[in-house]
């Protein structure tokens, strides 16, 4: 009966955290990305920054053209007045209506660097919303490797349980003939609650990661992950994948996309010291009762107007000064930037070698493992091993798996670390991988 209660255990709890996955969708990794970066809230927000610099584009192209305005006006006088030799000087009612057009720029044209800044913000944003996406991705394979990892977990302690399940089940008969004494059933007994409590913690652990998952990717409750395949290496050199990160980083050019602006800026400022030239134009229309003889109908007028402000108390020195202060610190931004983003660079290429190297010597383990405990069992069952030795083999057996899964998805995970850092991440995983 205990038997069959704890098979039956190994076989429902995985049913029930699954119990839709006959009929749930399976992802692979490239679908989750493309879930995840349709449904992410941080995605949009970024997409909308865009959006507002384009409008920005918008703002600063206005300033370029001129102002027209319509106007028009009507005066109801409380009595018409005259002069004592007959002359109006107030009618009943008179009006006046128009159009007017006004332009003013600088010079200098500084208005130029405006329109010049907002392109160049469009694009910052844009290499913004790159660095974005590449960041995101990155935390959705993160997730989906957390799910991988706490699966094959949950598949590893199964299988624990049930060979220390299938141990106690030889122990016991062989106490109740003799061959063993009671104290290595108790063993057997503690080794596999220990299983056990492992297992339960690997179910809890797998439903929080799969809600991790899905929050972070906006899919069902209800999923099956496809295995990734192990990536295949291009063993590029640090040097080459150093140059491709300075070309291609979205984050580097977001930031020397900013210098950039921040020298339109000296330019903007240093504008201000030049005059400012006024265009208007005036077409108005007037009417009134009783008219009089001299009464203008109609009038087109045009007016030029140049200022000069020849002191503001330092107010243009101030503001080129602090425009210059900021090139400066964009500059410096810039090249403390680059540099991260190199330690960035050599601490993922290191990570992945480690991984890599860590990945083949776990893989070896595991095999002497396996083959170990295969050959402790068998003089276990023919009285040359004692139940210690078992237990060992069985710990060695078991921390081997869990870190051959553990560094496998580590490996992939850096793989992607290394795109992520090179800034070809995004083009990694538009080409379906």
């Amino acid at each position: 009966m205990k038997k069959i209660l704890l098979y039956g255990m190994i076989v429902l709890i995985p049913a029930v955290i699954f119990v839709s996955e006959s009929i749930a969708r399976e992802y692979a990794l490239s679908d989750v990305y493309r879930e995840a970066l349709k449904n992410s809230e941080k995605i949009k927000m970024a997409q909308e920054n865009l959006y507002i610099a384009q409008v920005g584009k918008d703002k600063a192209l206005s300033l370029l053209l001129p102002q027209v305005t319509a106007f028009g006006t009507y005066n109801h006088f409380t009595e018409q007045k005259t002069t004592v030799s007959g002359v109006l000087i107030q009618p009943n009612e008179s009006g006046t209506w128009g159009v007017r057009a006004d332009e003013s720029f600088s010079i200098s044209v500084r208005e130029l660097n405006v329109l010049k800044i907002a392109g160049q913000m469009i694009t910052k944003n844009e290499y913004d919303l790159d660095a974005t996406k590449s960041d995101f991705v990155l935390a959705v394979a993160s997730a989906y490797y957390d799910v991988m990892k706490t699966k094959k977990s949950l598949d590893i302690a199964a299988d624990n349980m049930e060979r220390l399940t299938q141990y106690r089940n030889s122990v016991e008969k062989r106490v109740k003939v003799g061959e063993l004494t009671k104290t290595s059933l108790l063993r057997a007994e503690g080794e596999l609650s220990g299983a056990r409590s492992d297992y339960l913690k690997a179910t809890n652990a797998l439903k929080f990661y799969r809600t991790a998952l899905v929050r972070i990717t906006g899919i069902e409750n209800d999923f099956l992950l496809k295995e990734t395949l192990p990536p295949v290496e291009d063993n590029k050199s640090m040097e080459n994948l150093r140059s491709i990160a300075f070309d291609s980083r979205a984050d580097l050019k977001s930031y020397d996309m900013q210098t950039k602006m921040a020298e339109e800026q000296v330019k903007y400022a240093r504008g201000a010291f030049w005059p400012y030239l006024n265009l208007f134009a005036i077409y108005q229309g007037a009417d009134q009762n009783p008219a009089t003889q001299t009464l203008n109908r109609e009038s087109i007028l045009a007016g030029v107007a140049l200022n000069f402000s020849f002191f503001e108390g330092g107010l243009r020195i101030a503001e080129l000064n602090e425009a210059k202060a900021k090139n400066r610190q964009a500059k410096l931004a810039y090249d403390d930037y680059k540099k991260n983003v190199d330690i960035e660079l050599q601490g993922a290429y290191l990570d992945l070698q480690t991984q890599k190297g860590t990945l083949t010597f776990l893989e070896a383990q595991l095999a002497f493992a396996r083959d170990n405990y295969n050959a402790v069992l068998r003089q276990f069952e023919n009285g040359l091993a004692v139940s210690l030795d078992v237990m060992d083999a069985n710990s060695l057996l078991l921390s081997a798996e869990k870190n051959v899964a553990e560094a496998s998805y580590n490996y992939q995970l850096a793989y992607l670390k290394i795109k992520r850092s090179n800034g070809t991440l995004l083009q990694f995983v538009a080409a379906g991988n």
